[in-house]
């Protein structure tokens, strides 16, 4: 499948731009109309560049408010449609976007559209132009796909096409099913964009919320597959305006941006697999497409260890041995492993920096990172010790893959690494691990663990805290075993923080019986986060708890939660460095995150570091 994007995406200089696509590795792009205005570059000059960089000049973009117009208006459209043919001659490109009109049309009437735009085609046939005609969402009088196709079939000109655009078709609701009746070879080129599903006026929405394939609630593989029924095998490109993009880097955004095609791509042929169906589209498949089997260990960066390790011992946490090589440290409970990493660790007092998940084949899981673009970790493993496959995520937290029979763990020592003897409330291994995300490369960082580790992603939700809101996504495997917890850092926090670790971040680990594990944690020395008073009155005005219950919560400051499908205890260790430890029960089928419980938990630690810093 050749893929491209509109400059538009993307923050910087057309030059700038350029470069960026042709590393990440598309095939073409889109030349915005804007980017090529204030480029010092001139037409002959993007050209050369272009061909020096492998990439087509696909479509230049956009030709706004032509048909329904007076004939003075039309003289003067033409007029405008001449200069920008010639400049595309210029360009060496052939094709051009024409939008429905929005300003300018004062005229409804569909006989008129067909012999403007024939009066545009013939022109644009002089100078081998072909024209993508496309119905914007809120067109003045063209703004279905279906009518746009039913004014380019009455055009009836060889060189005039239709645009398809999913976030036209999609935002107003309409049904995209009917692009499968549309001949492949009318459709002259094709823009992607996912997109939140909001509920604003579509210009607003299209302006500023457009997002990468993945990162939306669009169902995109379903839409490319009725590209695919057409008989479509031309370009899939992307067009997206996002504010955020524009202002991010102009390089991890055009790796973003491919990896989004890529795992689009790979999902539309797994559900045309599914269907028995081909597709002259060329859909290139992901390897590896596995479920991770659960987390196999989690990783915390700290300059000094002693205080995190005294915060595991307290849970009931063993030593398992210095690694034999490395300044690192492993800590276990059950199927809970956790490793105190001090390499290149000067200046951090302790911050979640990785983990890693079991997979039934790692060589398959790497393959598929690699495809997606993933960066490798470069980490150094002697002959005699494991190769654990490595990749930073956009966050900076680095995933590492694990096979089911790995024995990396024996290089901490096997004489230490006999199973725990049963302690009741002991923690019995990893629940979910919270990650804090830059504003910048929250959607990356989604579409990232959802495609590398082939993850579901949740509706978000947004939680008030003292500073702002907590904006927060759940991944997951279907069948729970690997929980990621993304959470973008406030705007009024953000502002005050040089990076997105000093928010914290932390661990949730699991047990069976929560309240002997804080009991013990307790005798232990273990200090909890304090929770207030008002939350067990709130808390017994909510449920109908029974008293001893509600006083043991009370007493060891932990928190409650309950619905139809079972319960859920959790309690907070204090803040060491920029994370800190969560234990959590599950009771039942429970299979939420406590969320009522997050603006206490929040306000409580808000509390706590204004008390501290004083």
């Amino acid at each position: 499948m050749r893929t491209s994007i509109a400059t538009v995406c993307l923050s910087g200089s057309l030059e700038e731009k350029m470069y960026a696509c042709a590393k990440a590795g598309f095939d073409g792009i889109e030349i915005f109309e804007q980017d090529l205005l204030v480029s010092q570059m001139s037409p002959e000059e993007v050209k050369a560049l272009a061909a020096r960089l492998g990439l087509s000049l696909d479509l230049f973009q956009p030709f706004r408010d032509f048909e329904g117009v007076d004939e003075a208006t039309l003289s003067a459209n033409l007029r405008r449609a001449e200069a920008k043919f010639k400049l595309m001659a210029r360009l060496g490109m052939d094709l051009i976007l024409l939008c429905s009109s929005v300003a300018t049309a004062n005229i409804n009437d569909d006989e008129v559209f067909v012999r403007q735009i024939r009066q545009l085609a013939e022109l644009a046939a002089k100078y081998r132009i072909r024209i993508a005609y496309e119905a914007l969402a809120w067109g003045k009088f063209v703004n279905t796909y279906q009518h746009s196709w039913k004014i380019v079939q009455q055009v009836d000109r060889e060189n005039v096409g239709i645009c398809i655009d999913s976030f036209h078709i999609l935002s107003r609701g309409d049904d995209p099913a009917q692009i499968a009746q549309i001949p492949g070879e009318k459709i002259f080129f094709v823009q992607l964009a996912d997109a939140p599903v909001l509920s604003m006026d579509v210009l607003s929405w299209s302006r500023h919320y457009r997002a990468f394939p993945g990162q939306g609630g669009f169902a995109l593989e379903q839409f490319l597959g009725y590209l695919a029924d057409s008989g479509y095998a031309g370009i899939i490109s992307l067009e997206i305006f996002n504010d955020v993009f524009r202002q991010s880097n102009v390089q991890r955004t055009a790796v973003d941006a491919l990896r989004s095609l890529l795992w689009l791509q790979s999902q539309t042929a797994a559900l045309r697999a599914a269907q028995g169906k081909n597709s002259a589209l060329n859909l290139r498949s992901l390897p590896g497409g596995q479920q991770a089997l659960g987390f196999d260990f989690t990783e915390i960066r700290t300059e000094d260890p002693e205080p995190v390790a005294r915060l595991l011992t307290q849970l009931g946490f063993t030593f398992r041995g210095q690694h034999r090589r490395k300044p690192v440290q492993l800590f276990s409970s059950q199927d809970a492993r956790i490793v105190l990493n001090s390499q290149r660790s000067a200046g951090v007092n302790a911050e979640v920096s990785g983990f890693g998940v079991r997979v039934p084949s790692a060589d398959q899981a790497t393959a598929r990172a690699q495809e997606l673009l993933a960066p490798r970790v470069p980490r150094l493993h002697l002959n005699n010790e494991e190769d654990l496959p490595g990749f930073s995520a956009p966050d900076d937290t680095e995933v590492f893959f694990s096979a089911v029979d790995g024995a990396w763990d024996q290089e901490f020592g096997g004489d230490n690494l006999d199973p725990e003897p049963g302690v009741e409330g002991a923690v019995t291994g990893i629940d979910h691990i919270n990650l804090a995300q830059p504003w910048q490369s929250f959607d990356e960082s989604v579409l990232f663990y959802t495609s590398v580790l082939n993850l579901k992603a949740l509706p978000g939700t947004e939680v008030p805290s003292p500073m702002g809101l907590v904006r927060s996504q759940v991944l997951t495997t279907a069948d729970s075993e690997v929980r990621l917890a993304l959470n973008i850092v406030p705007a009024g926090l953000a502002s005050l923080l040089d990076r997105q670790h000093e928010y914290p971040e932390h661990i949730a680990v699991k047990t069976e019986n929560i309240i002997a594990l804080a009991r013990r944690a307790v005798q232990a020395g273990m200090e909890f986060l304090h929770i207030p008073a008002n939350y067990y009155e709130d808390l017994a005005a909510r449920f109908d708890l029974d008293p001893q219950l509600l006083a043991e919560l009370q007493e060891l400051n932990l928190l409650y939660d309950r619905d139809e499908r079972g319960e859920f205890l959790h309690f907070y260790t204090q803040r060491v460095g920029n994370m800190f430890i969560e234990v959590v029960e599950r009771r039942n089928s429970y299979d939420g995150y406590g969320a009522p419980n997050a603006p206490i938990r929040l306000a409580a630690q808000f509390e706590r570091n204004r008390w501290s810093s004083h």
